[in-house]
């Protein structure tokens, strides 16, 4: 059952990866006929990913890495399936797929692993593991498989495995996380043969002044990342102002406008920032082609559009969010409440009946709004 598992991992991701290929050369070759046809199929595109995605498919938006980390510490069934299943790996793939034929700026490789966790959670459902530490162990196995055929690296699996997915290598699941990985791995030998994710190159540095390009390189490539990284989470949590209202309230309306921003941003990059990028950071690799120079910012744009339109690749759909009181609001009803019990204890009644009105007067440190805290210690205070 694990081989079955691990095989049908390797294949979706196969299956993924060449879908994913021929999208984004679909794209290009449309923005080849005419740069300006994606300010009319990008918002298009991400506006309909947005709205099969909300109908059909709800749970499969997000890059699939969060949703999986979430899934581990999960207690409930039902609370797990919600992020992981079959349903959501065919959304998380058809609608990936439809967002690159749009000209999304987004990749495979999150996406992959959540339907690697998914498949192999479907599994543990078929084959009723007794233990919990079985499931989970099932669906860290999935998600490190996933990363291992996308990028046909199995260490880079399960490397993943240990730093993102669990922190740390539990002996009772740590054979099926090898296990599927490898298996899965040899699944995308098997298909695809032992090819280079980005090419190859020739290029050497000389023993000298040249190797000071390397810390400096790594320097403001870490810099940069974590600057990425601090955009996506910011902004995943929501924009502020009539935006965040337009993405909460309206989002198909919400993915449209980011779609004219896509199509603004490749008109200024020569079309070079739809897709995955894939082949351009091949091609810069290998040195075949230029690209314009402002390429890597404007492509960190693309990405952080494409990210909050809400399309499976990218942010995850949040709901409404309740407002918390001020913490005026808070002063005002603690006041009320110690007040309140000022009262109550003079008015002549018995110590017993004064102490039960405070205790009731006065939230409990259980309280259910974000004021308990502060009743509390003015009711002490009285």
């Amino acid at each position: 059952m694990f081989w079955s598992g691990a095989i049908s991992v390797g294949l979706a991701a196969i299956a993924f990866a060449v879908g994913s290929d021929f999208t984004n050369s679909s794209f290009h070759q449309l923005t080849a006929y005419s740069p300006y046809l994606p300010l009319l199929v990008t918002p298009l595109g991400l506006a309909l990913a947005v709205a099969i995605t909300r109908r059909f498919f709800p749970g499969s938006q997000g890059s699939g890495i969060p949703q999986s980390i979430a899934a581990l510490g999960m207690q409930e069934a039902e609370a797990r399936n919600k992020v992981l299943s079959l349903r959501i790996a065919v959304g998380k793939i058809l609608m990936t797929l439809l967002g690159l034929l749009s000209g999304a700026s987004v990749g495979r490789e999150g996406p992959t692993v959540q339907i690697g966790a998914s498949i192999m959670h479907a599994l543990s459902k078929l084959t009723r593991f007794p233990r919990r530490e079985m499931e989970r162990g099932l669906i860290l196995a999935g998600a490190a498989a996933g990363i291992a055929a996308a990028f046909n690296t199995p260490l880079a699996g399960i490397v993943f495995a240990i730093e993102e997915m669990s922190r740390s290598f539990e002996q009772k699941t740590s054979g099926t996380v090898l296990t599927t990985v490898i298996i899965a791995g040899m699944t995308s030998l098997a298909m695809t043969g032992n090819y280079n994710y980005f090419g190859h190159t020739a290029e050497v540095l000389q023993f000298n002044r040249e190797w000071i390009a390397v810390p400096t390189c790594g320097f403001l490539g870490g810099l940069l990342g974590g600057l990425f990284s601090r955009i996506l989470i910011v902004s995943g949590r929501g924009l502020p102002g009539r935006l965040g209202d337009l993405m909460r309230d309206r989002p198909v309306a919400f993915a449209a406008l980011c779609g004219v921003v896509l199509a603004l941003i490749g008109l200024a990059s020569g079309s070079t920032t739809y897709g995955t990028g894939y082949d351009e950071a091949k091609q810069i690799l290998e040195g075949t082609q230029s690209m314009p120079q402002s390429y890597g910012i404007l492509k960190m744009l693309a990405t952080v559009v494409s990210y909050i339109s809400g399309i499976p690749g990218g942010r995850a759909g949040r709901g409404r969010r309740r407002r918390r009181p001020s913490r005026r609001r808070c002063r005002t009803r603690s006041a009320h409440s110690s007040r309140g019990s000022s009262i109550r204890a003079t008015a002549g009644r018995s110590s017993s009946a004064g102490a039960t009105a405070r205790r009731r007067a006065s939230p409990s440190r259980r309280g259910t709004s974000p004021c308990s805290s502060a009743g509390s210690r003015a009711s002490a205070s009285t």
